[in-house]
Formats: structure tokens, sequence, C-alpha cells
């Protein structure tokens, strides 16, 4: 007998029923329905094939425990015909636990179907109640597989990208369709699984596209206490050779695990030359030319409310010698080599810069466990939040002032020989003015003297091509990056909101996919759109040629402006002197 789990319980065994409060929101408690009715057909599927495991008590539990230790999503791409895949999920979760059996990894080969007008052939029609139709259809039969599906056959990929590059601007629901449908031989499917820490995802793909791997698709969850579940779908390894890919993943993956560590014991670099910044035990030193006393006493430091929370650390709003700031405090328990690297940097950086639109650097306090950085109070909060969060929007005279706010601090930036690297919505921040200023260095660099840079950082919704590639980059992968924040300013929508991140990236490398930008779009507007976000970096304009056009740009349309309300004033002028030769007219 299978033990069904009602919405909102917390243990399907104990048989107590928690309802959902009223004030969850309605996808909220969708997805939750969603994540129920999976669990439960998984449970079922599992039971019914006699899985030892299954079998054993308190299964219901742990299996109930695995999916609420994933985000909703984990459950809603699943493929509910492979519930023996939730069980090696659930298996490599467990191993990586033991810092001895990390990374835990599982190489196999799966089958990809074809797409036939535009439908999966041999789509799986799922016989459990309650199972939506979404979920269902979009699930891989293995009839005529030689090889099993893979583990996620319903991301929202393919189906989207091809809305994006049709133009269309009426997407009511999220579509789903696996990404590489269009492929029906065999590809890999890696499955690793370790502690999450930042900056993992980045080193997974590079290490990939090293050992000659293309990703097709992919899949990357964080559980709720500190660990990883990523899982790629690949191609460019013989497909007869899975123990040998599984092999060289492991050799690079503890390459990766003995530099970490290496670095954790030695001292720390500054990515520029004849600089250096040494991590000691009592003090993280900072390079430092003498020109600057940046060093904060955090006594002086009064800190208010929390602006900001994340996984490394909290931005608070406080008040240094009687002024406004900001504070970025970084946590203390995941305080590591790699992000003090990117602390010093960041400082290292932000105390060389001073323009109107690059947010003020005050100082920073550099002695553990407490590093902090200490910013201008940026009263207007972020881009991002205005646009996506309090649902703002931008008129175009407006969008060009702040598209030229951006762009002078950062042609300011690459004057001084500074990639940002992470350009995005999140990091502008808007003073009580409404000026605009670029902010957060914390993966910013100084070029190299060969003038170009390699290893993948920033956002992947807003990353240049050359950058998801692991490709040598320059300056001009942030014109890409800015590229991006102009339509996001002109539509106040998120870049690819129907993909996850990295199918985003996929998109953006493999399919040349970009922004579907609206129609009535000013000409010159798209022009500078489609400039700055070529795949060939050496098209992209400088910014100081962005500022002269988007300078220009605004100038016409003030005349514009200008011409159709004199126009208007002039009708008024005809209508009233009109009025008053009738009236004349009547009594004479």
């Amino acid at each position: 007998m299978v033990m069904v789990v009602t919405e909102g319980n917390d243990s399907c065994s104990s048989g107590v029923q928690h309802h959902a409060s009223a004030s969850s929101s309605p996808a909220h408690s969708r997805q939750q329905r969603q994540k129920v009715e999976v669990y439960n057909e998984i449970l079922r599927r599992l039971k019914d094939s006699g899985d030892e495991e299954a079998m054993q008590p308190g299964f219901h539990d742990q299996l109930w425990a695995h999916f609420n230790r994933l985000p909703s999503r984990y459950a809603l791409d699943v493929n509910v015909e492979r519930a023996a895949d939730v069980l090696m999920h659930k298996r490599l979760l467990h191993l990586a636990h033991d810092p001895a059996n990390r990374p835990s990894i599982e190489v196999r080969l799966v089958q990809v179907h074809p797409v036939s007008d535009g439908n999966l052939i041999d789509t799986f029609e799922s016989d459990a109640p309650g199972i939506e139709s979404g979920q269902s259809s979009s699930k891989y039969s293995s009839r005529q597989s030689i090889h099993p599906p893979p583990a996620f056959g319903s991301s929202p990929n393919l189906e989207a990208l091809a809305l994006e590059t049709s133009n269309s601007e009426d997407i009511e629901e999220e579509q789903s369709v696996h990404a590489n449908a269009q492929y029906s031989r065999p590809m890999h499917e890696i499955t690793i699984s370790t502690d999450d820490k930042p900056k993992l995802l980045s080193q997974l793909t590079a290490l990939l596209a090293e050992i000659g791997l293309n990703i097709q698709e992919a899949h990357a969850f964080s559980t709720t206490d500190g660990y990883s579940l990523d899982v790629f779908v690949v191609e460019g390894w013989p497909y007869e050779e899975t123990e040998k890919l599984k092999e060289a993943l492991e050799k690079e993956i503890l390459k990766i695990e003995r530099q970490v560590r290496s670095s954790q014991q030695s001292v720390s670099s500054v990515d520029e030359p004849d600089q250096a910044k040494k991590c000691e035990l009592d003090h993280l030193t900072i390079p430092y030319d003498g020109t600057d006393v940046w060093e904060i006493d955090p006594k002086h430091l009064k800190y208010g409310t929390q602006i900001a929370s994340g996984s490394y650390g909290e931005l608070f709003k406080g008040v240094y010698c009687s002024q406004e700031v900001a504070i970025k405090v970084l946590k203390a328990e995941h305080v590591n080599s790699e992000l003090q690297r990117e602390f010093a940097q960041e400082v290292y950086i932000m105390r060389k810069v001073r323009h109107k639109n690059v947010v003020q650097f005050i100082g920073a306090c550099t002695k553990p466990p407490r590093l902090c950085i200490v910013t201008e109070f940026m009263s207007g909060g972020s881009v991002y939040d205005y646009l996506h969060k309090q649902k703002g929007f931008f008129k175009f005279p407006t969008l060009l002032k702040v598209a030229v706010d951006v762009s002078k601090g950062m042609n300011y930036l690459h004057q001084h020989n500074i990639i940002h690297r992470d350009l995005k919505a999140a990091n502008l921040l808007m003073d009580e003015n409404g000026t605009v200023k670029v902010a957060d260095f914390g993966v910013a660099r100084v070029k190299a003297q060969s003038g170009v840079m390699t290893a993948e950082t920033g956002t992947y919704r807003w990353m240049a091509p050359e950058v998801i590639e692991h490709k040598p980059y320059d300056h001009k992968a942030d014109v890409f990056s800015f590229a991006v924040v102009l339509w996001e300013l002109l539509t106040g929508k998120l870049p690819y909101e129907y993909l996850t991140p990295l199918q985003a990236a996929i998109g953006v490398v493999q399919k040349g996919l970009r922004p579907t930008i609206p129609k009535n779009t000013h000409p010159k507007f798209v022009e500078l759109l489609e400039r700055s976000w070529q795949q060939d970096p050496t098209l992209r304009p400088d910014f100081s040629e962005i500022i002269e056009i988007l300078q220009q740009l605004a100038k016409e349309n003030r005349l514009e402006m200008k011409e159709r309300s004199g126009a208007r004033i002039n009708r008024e002028d005809f209508c009233l002197f009109s009025d008053e030769v009738i009236t004349k007219k009547l009594f004479e």
C-alpha cells in the first residue's frame, strides 16, 4: 500500500495535515500542489517496481525530505517516468555529506527524442490522477530507446528559445520542451553532488569545457542544508567510454580541490602586475600605495536596518562619522580564501576610482572575522528592484538619461583599464536625485597587459558569449552586458525570463539567442542594441561612442517632443482665434 502525502504535509507518515496559509500566493500554492503530486507519483512507481529501498521503514519520510530540501523546480522538472533517477539524486546527495566522497559523480548515456510537428515523439501519458498534462506531456518515453531519457525532461528551454527568436510578445505561461529534443543520438548525462560554495557552477562548466564537452542541457540545484546537485547533458565524448569520462571528471575535479586547498595555505595575489596582497591569520592586507587612508575602525560604524541578505554576505544601512552609508558585511562562517580574494579585489579597485556615476567608496574593515566594505548610501535602491519588484518603468527620455549615466561610469572604468565583468540591473544603484551609479566590484578585474582575460564570471543572463565559452575577452564583454541592461530598461522584463540562467547561456552561445526587441522601438535605439550585443566582440562599440549615440538620441527626442508640443499649442491658439472670430460675427 502506497502512503499518499497531502498538500502541506511536513511528514508523510505522521498523518498530520498542515494546510497552506491564506497568505500563500496562488503561484506558490500551485507549485506546492504539483510537488506533492510528483512526490506521490514517484513513490507509487518505486513501490510498484518493488524497489528494495522503497520498501524500507521510513522511506516515505526520507523521500519527502529529499523533495523538501531541494527547490520546487526540481519536482516540476524531474522526469516522473524515471523514478529511479530520484533515488540516484538522493544517494549522491547523501554521499556528498562525507568529505571523503566529494564530489559524488554519476555518468550515464541518455537518449533524447526528436521533435515532430512541434510535439515530442513517444510522449508519456501519465496514468496518475492529479499529474497535470503540462508535466506529463513533456516527459520522454523510453519504449523505443536504447538508452534511458534524461532525468529532467521538462525544462522550459527549446520552445522558449523559439518564442524569443520569433518576436513573440504575449507569452501567457511557461512552455516546457527539452532544449535538445532535435537530437536523437545518445549523449552523456553527468550528475555531480558536493558541498555548495561560491563559483561552483562556474568551475564545473569551465571543467566540462576544458575536457572538450559541449553542454546541451543543464540543471543546477542548491539544497537547504548547503549541498549542490548539478546535472549536465553533454556531447563530445565517445559513447562507449562512459567510465573513462567519469574517471576524467574525477581527476579534473580533484585538481580543482587541490588548487583550492593550496590557495588557502599560500599567499593570494591581486590580478595586476607588481601588486600583491597577503592573507594572514590576524589581518587581511590590501595593496596600498600610500595615497589613501581607508581602513575604518569598526567601533565608528553604527549599523541600522538590514537592506538585503545573501548566502555569503549582508547589506546594512548605517552611519559612519555622521554620514549615511551602506555597509556590506561578509558572513564570517563563509569567509574562505576565495571570498577574501574577491573582497580584497573590490577594495583595491574601489579605492582607486572617483566618478559621479560610480558608487563612492568610503572605506573598509579588513580585520577578520568582520570584513566589510563601506560606501555611500544610495537611497533610490537598485534599478533591478525598481523594475522587477516595484514594477516601475522608465519613459524613453528617462531611460536615455539612465543609459547615459551608466555609460559614463563604465567609460570611466574602461579608461582606467577596469573591466566590471558583472554589469547588470542589480548592480546599478540610484541616489535621491535619480542619478544612476555603477556598483559591486566583487568580480571586477584590472585588465591584463595583454589586453585580454580568461575564466568565466558574471551572471549568465547578462553574460557575453565569449565569457560563457571561457574564451579570452576584454572590455567589450561589458558592452554586451550593457546591451542586455538597455533591453531590460526598455521592456521592464527579466532577460530570457522563460529560461533558467544556464539555459539562457546555452542559447546565447549556440543559437545566437538575444532578447526580443519590442516593435515600435526607436530605430537608432534598435541599431545600438544590435551592435552592442554582436557575437563578435570587435564589432561592438566602445562606451565613448555609446555615450555620443545616446546623447544625440536624447537631443533628437527632446526636439521631437518640443515640436509635438508646439504643434499642439498652435492648434489650440487657432481654435481660440476661430471662436473669437465667430463670436464677433454673431454680434455684428
